[in-house]
């Protein structure tokens, strides 16, 4: 019996602990995983960075582990950190959903969304569902801005960025919309005249139509069984926009590398003709996407979640 009190009165304080547990510390956490540095959280915050470093020792007192390896020049997390921020962001989610959905649940969203996207991704894929989304939620206006360059989503005001490639700025909320693959492809009517490559090496003897790409020096790399192959290609023609790009491969100008959501369709209908299907291609790394961006912040508004749901639940 007095076993029993026990684990009874130990699980009681568990339960006491994870709800006394300062969610602020958590999300203050979040906010050292993403930016690795106490002053700059605490200069934003408005507190002292012994404040911030006090806070993140009591969480790991707390839950009995080391989150980050501190030196007077860097803060890395542990293996244990990674693992708990990965974790810690669902239940923060969570909360914040449950939170939100009770404050929205009899509200619509009002005002101005804006949302930047690549032309041709948003003309190919996010324009055709505007009408749906605006015939939901008709009190919401929407500002979709084309634009394939950087953009500072919080000096620009704007709510949501759709993007593709790997991350870079860890300082945005990101949510992955699409996974993305390459294909090269060419016509039938180029291969018939110019042959099929039947190797890597062999693309050098094509002409390739190029897309600049900052610092990759138009090279191809084909992956197989974890060895990549990297291909300086060449070609007579240089492009910089992928839709041009697919119009000048359909013509039978060349090959091309160009991404799953851009010619699917041609692809099914043998307008063009995939190449080394053994292999991954791309451009620049094995870590692309599309991408769903948008500013962190601790409220994220109720047109900024619905916009989200709705492409999710579209692309999936």
């Amino acid at each position: 019996m007095i076993i029993a009190n026990n684990a009874l009165i130990y699980s009681e304080h568990r339960k006491r602990v994870l709800l006394l547990m300062d969610v602020q510390s958590l999300y203050l956490f979040t906010d050292v995983m993403r930016q690795r540095n106490f002053a700059s959280i605490a200069k934003a915050r408005g507190i002292a960075p012994s404040s911030v470093s006090r806070s993140i020792s009591a969480l790991e007192s707390e839950i009995g582990v080391r989150l980050f390896q501190r030196t007077t020049r860097q803060i890395v997390p542990t293996e244990a950190g990674l693992l708990y921020y990965e974790r810690i962001g669902y239940i923060l989610e969570a909360l914040e959903l449950a939170q939100h959905q009770a404050t929205d649940v009899n509200s619509q969203p009002t005002g101005t969304l804006r949302v930047t996207t690549s032309k041709v991704f948003g003309e190919m894929h996010i324009v055709p569902l505007l009408a749906t989304f605006s015939q939901l939620y008709p009190e919401l206006s929407l500002e979709i801005q084309f634009n394939d360059g950087y953009t500072d989503l919080i000096e620009e005001r704007i709510d949501i960025a759709i993007r593709a490639g790997s991350l870079e700025d860890s300082s945005y909320i990101a949510r992955q919309l699409l996974p993305m693959s390459f294909y090269i492809s060419a016509s039938p009517e180029y291969l018939a005249k110019n042959g099929t490559p039947q190797s890597p090496q062999q693309i050098k003897e094509h002409n390739c139509l190029l897309f600049p790409r900052s610092g990759h020096n138009f090279n191809w790399l084909f992956k197989q069984r974890e060895k990549i192959q990297e291909i300086s290609v060449q070609g007579k023609h240089l492009l910089t926009q992928s839709s041009a790009i697919k119009q000048c491969t359909l013509a039978g100008m060349g090959l091309s590398l160009l991404p799953d959501w851009l010619i699917q369709p041609e692809l099914d209908a043998g307008r063009l003709i995939s190449l080394f299907s053994e292999f991954e291609v791309t451009a620049t790394d094995y870590k692309g996407a599309l991408w769903l961006l948008y500013p962190s912040r601790e409220y994220v508004p109720a047109k900024v979640r619905l916009f989200n749901d709705f492409l999710l639940a579209h692309f999936s």
